[in-house]
């Protein structure tokens, strides 16, 4: 059903009701015009009115004299990301979103996010946050605050800052809480995962019987990060990948001098190197199919999974990120997460 919402406008309204409401919007100066039904029907701007008006239209005829019958939407599930920008870069900046009976469901405003993604999400938040005691004793790790508001909350508002509504959320340790807390967010479609025992760092995803999209996000609910998760997707989607992992570089310093050698003959002496590697950064996307490998209500941990794919000739990919990315494991993580977010926009 159709959310109430000031741009739209009946069919059986006339035009000078359409004038009123245009009145009203200032910037974000088009409605969109559905029928009894709230399928849509098409759209009115300020100059689609002052065209009809030059043609001779009377200010009480119905609002089918000016409408165009055409007017951009996005159908939900679309996975054509490329749509998306395209709508963005060409500054339309109100789309319908329509199911495919072609009833409107909701609209996007890039004033206010920043893509559409088709994505589900799954967030990690079961575990027990161990070496954060006892800060955990009554709190689950996920509702910890950091600065004026909880990691969970954090990670949904970024989410939802793309286009992202569709979420599932594994909950064990202190479940009830994670729920109560959610209970009165708005704007988002929330499933929990209930870990009747704990089924590693992706075994939760077993449970999940119908997902909305044919991709799904992976995070951990720990994490604070500034990550574009458009620009993931897009690489994702660009490597016809069935699986990517977002990936963080992780520099050690040798403080003494390195020999490389080849049977005991020095080959070269390198003072004080530093090597960069990439580690595994939480963050996962994979296809809708891949889902079936991971076995029923059994303890699976994403690497089991990855070696999984990778013995089956998947492709599965790395996504070297370099932004902000912050796993709160420990006390001092939490700290400095503190600081960090007086100066880090999320």
């Amino acid at each position: 059903m159709i959310k109430k919402n000031k741009h739209f406008i009946n069919l059986n309204a006339n035009i000078n009701e359409a004038l009123r409401i245009l009145n009203k919007l200032n910037l974000d100066n088009i409605i969109f015009v559905i029928d009894n039904t709230g399928k849509l029907i098409g759209s009115i701007t300020d100059g689609d009115i002052r065209r009809g008006l030059l043609n001779g239209v009377q200010i009480y005829d119905n609002v089918d004299k000016v409408l165009n019958a055409n007017p951009k939407f996005i159908r939900k599930g679309d996975d054509d990301i490329n749509k998306i920008i395209q709508f963005r870069e060409k500054n339309y900046k109100i789309i319908p979103i329509v199911d495919n009976e072609h009833k409107v469901l909701d609209l996007i405003n890039f004033r206010q996010i920043k893509s559409f993604l088709p994505l589900d999400v799954l967030l990690m938040a079961g575990g027990r946050g161990q070496r954060l005691i006892p800060l955990t004793n009554s709190c689950p790790k996920p509702l910890l605050k950091v600065g004026n508001k909880s990691i969970l909350d954090h990670n949904l508002d970024r989410l939802q800052k793309f286009g992202i509504n569709d979420f599932w959320i594994s909950i064990n340790y202190l479940g009830e809480i994670i729920e109560n807390h959610l209970s009165n967010r708005k704007g988002n479609n929330i499933t929990y995962l209930k870990e009747q025992k704990p089924l590693g760092t992706i075994g939760a995803l077993s449970l999940i019987s119908n997902l909305y999209h044919d991709y799904l996000l992976v995070m951990n609910s720990d994490i604070l990060t500034n990550l574009n998760f458009e620009s993931f997707f897009v690489d994702f989607i660009k490597n016809k990948a069935d699986m990517s992992v977002l990936s963080i570089p992780y520099s050690v310093n040798i403080p003494y001098g390195v020999i490389e050698t080849s049977d005991n003959d020095i080959k070269r002496i390198r003072e004080k190197p530093s090597y960069t590697y990439f580690s595994n950064g939480g963050i996962y996307l994979l296809k809708k199919s891949i889902i079936n490998k991971i076995p029923n209500n059994t303890f699976f941990n994403t690497t089991d999974l990855i070696e999984l794919l990778l013995e089956n000739k998947y492709k599965v990919i790395s996504y070297p990120f370099s932004g902000y990315w912050l796993d709160i494991g420990k006390h001092e993580d939490f700290r400095r997460a503190q600081e960090d977010i007086k100066h880090i926009e999320l």
